[in-house]
């Protein structure tokens, strides 16, 4: 992505969660595709989160995609990242353009209350989140999908277009 694409892409994104709505109405109809158990891990994500998921699974809508396994995904693609704050996220961008060894030094797995900790699920949501969409009885593709595993699927060049747009 163009540099001064990225920019604004992040301004979006960022002006955007100061205030996060998640409207019922579309909440609901998203429900309606998801299991018990992907109902509780949407639920579990911060409002912020919620509605970057709502307005990536209705831009996909939007486009056509009406394939299930995608659409969940896009409901799930951000689970991983659990309890984190606006200013854990801002940190974690301007430190996602830095030398990678940097966040390297700087991020660390298991401690909950810890900001290196919120960087760490930051950097490594989209495994953690693929675990836990696992262990809500996912299937394997919309697992997959979270992982980003394969840049080469449509599916998943489609979500993470859906993703980067907003």
């Amino acid at each position: 992505m163009h540099l001064a694409n990225r920019a604004l892409y992040r301004g979006r994104q960022f002006f955007g969660s100061v205030r996060p709505h998640v409207d019922a109405a579309e909440r609901a109809k998203a429900f309606e595709l998801l299991t018990d158990g992907q109902r509780e891990l949407f639920s579990s994500m911060t409002p912020r989160d919620q509605q970057h998921c709502l307005a990536v699974y209705r831009k996909l809508r939007d486009e056509g995609h009406d394939d299930q396994d995608l659409l969940v995904a896009a409901l799930l693609h951000d689970a991983g990242k659990g309890e984190i704050a606006l200013w854990h996220r801002v940190a974690f961008v301007m430190l996602d353009a830095a030398p990678p060894s940097l966040l390297d030094r700087l991020t660390r797995a298991g401690d909950s209350s810890h900001w290196r900790e919120a960087l760490y699920r930051c950097r490594n949501h989209a495994e953690l989140g693929a675990a836990l969409a696992k262990q809500a009885g996912s299937s394997e593709q919309v697992v997959h999908l979270i992982r980003e595993e394969d840049h080469d699927d449509a599916q998943f060049a489609a979500l993470r277009s859906a993703d980067e747009a907003l």
